[in-house]
């Protein structure tokens, strides 16, 4: 039986490859928004051009209502009937449009199937007016499709390499009409924090008030706070970027970060964990049957013996094996870098460590969040 025995006590840190969260201060820029700062999502409905075969299927309704109306706008009147090709598909477009986008300002998009074409590899997509919720056209998309994968089969043989049915065009879009946002001036602003945390927005008002007053900001709850502007107007703006410049020091939630694809474990904090015990073992069972086929031939002259025929008898082994136990012995106050690398030297895979740290989540001796991807 393979056992890994050990004793520990553990602090915060991560597997293969071992990937140390940063600590510091950061800018403040960097941990909130402005309440109203958000992006506008945009949506479209268009065209893609130039397939090789992989469009959508010339009896798609969709898409030969849709071609036909487009052939129509350019002054070109085609019966759905006569459309027969499959160099063309239906896609969906979307893009997000940034609070202080202007007119002429570029978009990255996304392109995604609409209907049942098997690959949008070497397609262009015709020019598509993209919406917002109120139904306005803010952005026109177009241009040539970069998909990061392909797919192709004949004769029920397929090979797909990723998602060829998405793709996006860097900067295909641009902005015909920007949203109009007047930057405050005085009042109160309200902040929200990217990762609500009592601690750290406690240390936000702790630092503005710090410099500039008492009354200059208020915690409304773990991920708000409210920053009261000066009472003169004039230097708003100035005002505004030396208060996102303050660096402050967040806390960090602890948190382990398994990826059980790639056995990489990323952590962040500082995380204590409880003395404890983990035995760890497998027992491999393998079973194999070969299938063995008998045929005698038994004869008295020419006259065949009865009860004679050819029988396929199977022949099954059973092996167990068992590894011989594994120590490993840490110090107190050892860290979860160590503990894995301790496991390393023994040689034991990913998947034994991630487990050894689901146990000790289980037990309540890590003291952290345990994520698993």
């Amino acid at each position: 039986m393979h056992k890994l025995i050990f004793t520990c006590v553990v602090a915060l840190t991560c597997l293969q490859p071992i990937v140390h969260a940063a600590e510091g201060g950061v800018r403040l820029k960097d941990l909130s928004r402005l309440k109203d700062e958000r992006r506008n999502l945009l949506v479209g409905y268009g065209v893609v051009t130039g397939l090789a075969g992989t469009g959508d299927n010339p009896n798609n309704r969709l898409t030969a209502q849709t071609i036909s109306n487009v052939l129509q706008n350019m002054g070109i009147n085609v019966s759905q009937q006569a459309l027969r090709s499959r160099n063309v598909a239906t896609v969906m477009v979307t893009a997000a449009l940034p609070r202080y986008a202007q007119s002429g300002d570029s978009l990255d998009v996304n392109v995604t199937s609409a209907s049942d074409a098997r690959s949008l590899v070497g397609g262009t997509l015709l020019m598509t007016p993209l919406k917002g919720p109120d139904g306005k056209t803010y952005a026109l998309a177009q241009g040539a499709l970069s998909v990061g994968g392909y797919k192709y089969d004949l004769n029920g043989n397929v090979v797909q390499k990723n998602h060829p049915t998405a793709g996006n065009i860097p900067n295909g879009a641009m902005v015909e009409k920007g949203v109009e946002a007047d930057m405050p001036s005085s009042g109160a602003l309200e902040y929200v924090l990217f990762e609500p945390d009592l601690t750290t927005v406690t240390r936000i008002v702790q630092t503005i008030t710090q410099g500039y007053g008492a009354q200059s900001a208020e915690v409304i709850d773990p991920g708000r706070y409210r920053v009261n502007m000066p009472v003169s107007n004039q230097h708003s703006f100035e005002f505004l970027a030396r208060l996102e410049s303050l660096i402050i020091t967040p806390d960090q939630r602890a948190r382990v970060v398994v990826n059980e694809r790639t056995g990489t474990v990323v952590s962040g904090g500082d995380v204590r964990i409880s003395k404890t015990t983990i035995s760890h073992g497998d027992l491999i069972v393998a079973i194999t049957t070969d299938y063995k086929t008998s045929q005698p031939y038994a004869t008295f002259g020419d006259i065949e013996s009865p009860g004679v025929r050819t029988v396929v008898v199977p022949d099954t082994q059973i092996e167990a094996k068992e590894r011989e136990p594994i120590a490993v012995n840490l110090p107190g106050d050892s860290t979860v870098a160590e503990l894995v690398a301790a496991l390393n030297r023994v040689k034991a895979t990913s998947r034994d460590i991630i487990t050894v740290l689901q146990g000790l989540k289980t037990a309540g001796a890590l003291h952290a969040e345990l994520v698993i991807q």
